[in-house]
């Protein structure tokens, strides 16, 4: 069977990669093209075009990039034609993947979407368009299944795929030139610069006062080690780069910034503090458009607040400090870790790429 997948980020290039390999356990004749990166051609797929050339975020660079970007979809249409697929596979990336949904469905190529889009946060009407154009939906949160139930539409729940990230750590290995005599605490800050520059400052200040514990970056991989320079003045604050996984299985407790990093550090046993905070007016246009409770996965997920989370206003050095200090012991720090063990019993176990795989490899036969 022939399968062409879609992944526009580096999380779904991990998530396709995963996919990849079971659907070639499944499926022994399976021949996979994609759009993707390292992981998903080292899984044995044949890449066409790279996840970086489309990274284009935001209202200005996306009208800057608009002839290139409708390049793209045009060479997608046409190079999916050449191949005839038995099945089109899109991991999340709506913006794109939507679009190539609604063609292929006119063109009569089977559509299956593995990891849906968050139209539960926003732009919900989008519902409407990708029950039309898509014949199998998988979904990796246990409440996006009644989501879809407002459109009548019955989708798969897989499973989330971290869980088996999470499951296939090995021991963790020493992190480079970070001193082991004192117990870490894991700073995620994000990746994007703006971020970076709002959130690191806040959590750098707040550390100041717990002198007794190693701090540690987790730096971006696409960053360079001298970014990071400024904010490693103090004698207990080091970074570390593209080692996230790594530094938090061997963390007390984090500072993450909103994000999926926050659920990472949920599942891999770490009490953590949200942190988020924009400019007044991205903050304030986001808070009229945004249809949810929680900014954090695993809050979202449990349908409570179990991490707290510090938005806007809230996030102070004085509110981290006093967050921080409640998580490192005590009943606060226990029924956190109680409520992590619900939380991965929720979001369905290990399994998920198996899982979609099969859906996949039954939808291409048909």
């Amino acid at each position: 069977m022939k399968y062409y997948i879609i992944a526009g980020e580096a999380s779904g290039d991990l998530h396709g990669s995963n996919l990849i390999r079971e659907i070639l356990i499944k499926d022994k004749d399976a021949n996979v093209r994609c759009w993707g990166g390292e992981l998903m051609q080292e899984a044995g797929a044949t890449v066409v075009k790279h996840y970086r050339d489309l990274a284009f975020m935001g209202f200005a660079e996306v009208l800057m990039n608009l002839s290139t970007i409708l390049g793209n979809i045009k060479f997608c249409k046409n190079d999916i034609a050449a191949y005839a697929p038995d099945v089109l596979v899109l991991i999340d990336y709506p913006g794109f993947n939507m679009r190539i949904a609604k063609w292929a469905k006119q063109q009569g190529i089977k559509v299956v979407y593995y990891i849906s889009p968050q139209i539960w946060a926003w732009k919900q009407n989008r519902g409407h368009a990708l029950k039309r154009d898509v014949d199998k939906m998988l979904v990796i949160l246990p409440f996006e299944k009644e989501f879809y139930q407002k459109f009548n539409w019955e989708v798969d729940f897989v499973g989330h795929p971290l869980l088996d990230e999470v499951a296939k750590r090995g021991e963790p290995t020493s992190l480079p030139d970070v001193p082991t005599d004192n117990p870490i605490i894991a700073l995620l800050p994000g990746s994007r610069t703006q971020e970076i520059n709002k959130m690191l400052p806040l959590m750098l200040e707040a550390a100041a006062d717990f002198k007794e514990y190693n701090f540690v970056i987790a730096g971006a991989p696409s960053r360079e080690a001298a970014f990071y320079k400024p904010f490693t003045k103090n004698k207990n604050v080091f970074v570390v780069l593209g080692q996230t996984y790594n530094l938090l299985q061997q963390s007390t407790a984090a500072l993450v910034t909103s994000g999926t990093a926050t659920l990472e550090t949920a599942l891999f046993g770490v009490p953590e503090v949200v942190c988020y905070k924009g400019s007044p007016i991205s903050y304030q246009i986001a808070k009229r458009l945004v249809k949810i409770k929680y900014i954090s996965l695993a809050n979202l997920v449990m349908d409570r607040e179990i991490v707290k989370e510090l938005i806007q206003s809230d996030l102070t050095v004085k509110n981290l400090k006093l967050e921080l200090k409640k998580l490192l012991e005590g009943a606060y720090r226990t029924d956190m870790l109680k409520n992590y063990i619900e939380l991965r019993q929720r979001l369905g176990g290990v399994g998920a790429s198996a899982n979609a795989a099969n859906i996949i490899v039954e939808e291409a036969k048909k």
